[in-house]
């Protein structure tokens, strides 16, 4: 007698079903939606702290202090605003104070940026080499950066005293009279600009040799096997090879050079830091900000000041950026 094996249809009452296989592809899809959820999601969870303190830092200070610029505000009320449009604006534009604010930030810029950068990419290359307690010179011209600015400009003041101090006494032994650094204007911006070179050449320093130890030593290979010199090395191999690098410290500074604070308010040893000199004679656009809103209590006018540095960064900045093309177009 033959017995009967056949199984009842799928979806029967008595069809059997594995054990667990409906959970299964839940788990599946959930860990799979989990999965979709970490590679899309993830890398701005990732990011996303940079933005909130971006936003909370940089990006609202800079929106309300343009929406402050617009209007009359005095420090001690605050709460209080006229409104008054432009009027700041054109008020800056007629002031003398500004125009020479700005022409000292651009001179002091300029005596800092220019031999301070030089001395760093002749510091690099001297490093780029393999010297005996390399490591010992590398952190050694990265000590001035790690001195704060307060303490470099009360040692750099008492240098350059006008009758106690050593710049003085040294340029006494060759002949040369007392020079008054704080109240001549070229002399106090040279002694300001040697306080920015100070700190900042063994940055920039180091910046150069990480660039230049990034430069493939084949090239130095071939040119020593077309007869180059170390010097011809040095201009048609490192510098074309660290370009971008120096760009970069370009661009640096200029930001640093049009912010310059702390080095001239120490300076000027009291009153006359706040001002640049008895006659304004150093005043950048970082004193005569802090000279309106926390001297003369006129929070408009330090916000009008705070948006010019900024908009005068934008100019420096696609200025460059069109050379760079031009250059770039030529070569």
């Amino acid at each position: 007698m033959a017995i009967s094996t056949s199984t009842p249809p799928d979806g029967a009452p008595g069809a059997a079903h594995p054990a667990g296989s409906g959970s299964g592809t839940e788990d599946q899809r959930r860990s799979t939606l989990l999965h979709r959820l970490d590679v899309r999601v993830a890398p701005y969870a990732f990011v996303a702290p940079f933005f909130v303190v971006f936003a909370a830092f940089s990006f609202y200070p800079l929106i309300y202090t343009s929406w402050i610029s617009l209007h009359r505000v005095e420090l001690s009320t605050l709460n209080l605003m006229e409104w008054v449009g432009f009027d700041n604006y054109t008020a800056l534009w007629d002031d003398d104070r500004f125009w020479n604010a700005l022409l000292n930030t651009f001179t002091i810029g300029v005596l800092s940026t220019v031999p301070q950068l030089l001395m760093a990419l002749g510091l690099a290359h001297l490093l780029n080499y393999r010297l005996r307690g390399s490591t010992f010179f590398r952190v050694a011209v990265l000590t001035p950066y790690a001195t704060s600015v307060g303490a470099a400009a009360l040692v750099f003041t008492m240098l350059f005293e006008r009758d106690f101090g050593m710049i003085n006494w040294m340029l006494s032994l060759v002949g040369v009279d007392n020079i008054d650094w704080d109240n001549s204007k070229w002399a106090a911006q040279t002694a300001i600009s040697t306080i920015v070179i100070w700190r900042w050449t063994g940055y920039n320093a180091l910046l150069y040799l990480a660039a230049m130890q990034a430069v493939p030593r084949d090239r130095y290979e071939a040119a020593a096997l077309d007869g180059a010199s170390r010097w011809q090395q040095f201009l048609m191999v490192t510098v074309p090879g660290i370009r971008a690098t120096i760009v970069f410290t370009i661009v640096l500074s200029t930001i640093g050079a049009t912010q310059l604070f702390g080095e001239p308010l120490i300076f000027g040893q009291g009153p006359n830091g706040v001002t640049g000199g008895a006659d304004n004679q150093y005043q950048t656009l970082g004193l005569l900000l802090y000279e309106e809103g926390w001297k003369n209590y006129q929070m408009g006018r330090a916000a009008t000041v705070a948006w010019a540095m900024f908009l005068l960064l934008i100019v420096v900045f696609a200025v460059q950026q069109v050379v760079k093309r031009v250059l770039a177009r030529r070569a």
